[in-house]
């Protein structure tokens, strides 16, 4: 279930060019995530859709973004609505609303599963992009809500791509739960080596997503 957003983002009058990815950046805020890591998070992500590289990208591909925050059962929050970038200013205005979100949760548990059923229903209300992708980050596997893998098939048989950014402390059991339950065919997932290595991991994973030459 949608919940209400935060804060409203308006959206600028944008010309109706092609779209080439409609992008859901969907941001784990559960309970083992504590106040400065939610921090590193959406700072890293601002950071990274600031970058020049990626900015250009952003707007020469008319690419639409939106984010979401997600933790347990019946905690899914779209914090940003739909926006196309369709030229620096937008990208700049989305980069500043990113920075200003409040943290939609606490205390509460880590549903994937749940989150991608909000995921996939957001994006049936996306612009008409060529493709639909969902960037899944988090820092867990997991213990509330429905089967990951009942929602990744639903999101193959929409034609959208599940990616997933997992946040490590030690080894790689977030990584091999994304790639084994939660990232759809084609997809991948990106590796960040705890917090501190955020912003280069989501950095590295928006400009795979958004440069990748496709059909």
């Amino acid at each position: 279930m949608l919940c209400r957003a935060v804060f409203a983002f308006a959206l600028l009058t944008q010309p109706a060019e092609a779209c080439r990815t409609a992008l859901l950046l969907a941001m784990d805020v559960s309970n083992s995530v504590d106040p400065s890591e939610y921090r590193l998070q959406v700072d890293g992500l601002a950071s990274a859709l600031r970058d020049p590289e990626i900015a250009e990208i952003l707007v020469r591909d008319r690419i639409a973004l939106s984010v979401m925050q997600w933790s347990g059962t019946e905690a899914q929050q779209i914090s940003l609505g739909w926006t196309q970038m369709a030229g620096s200013r937008h990208v700049q205005l989305f980069a500043s609303a990113v920075e200003r979100m409040p943290r939609a949760f606490v205390m509460s548990n880590t549903a994937p599963g749940a989150a991608l059923h909000v995921a996939l229903d957001h994006l049936e209300a996306s612009p008409d992009c060529a493709r639909r992708v969902i960037d899944m980050s988090g820092d867990g596997t997991l213990n509330a809500g429905p089967n990951v893998a009942e929602m990744r098939l639903r999101a193959e048989r929409m034609g959208v791509t599940v990616n997933g950014l997992a946040i490590e402390s030690l080894g790689r059991a977030i990584s091999n739960f994304y790639a084994r339950h939660v990232i759809t065919r084609g997809g991948f997932v990106e590796t960040a080596r705890g917090y501190s290595d955020y912003a280069r991991a989501i950095r590295r994973k928006i400009l795979r997503e958004i440069s990748a030459v496709f059909g």
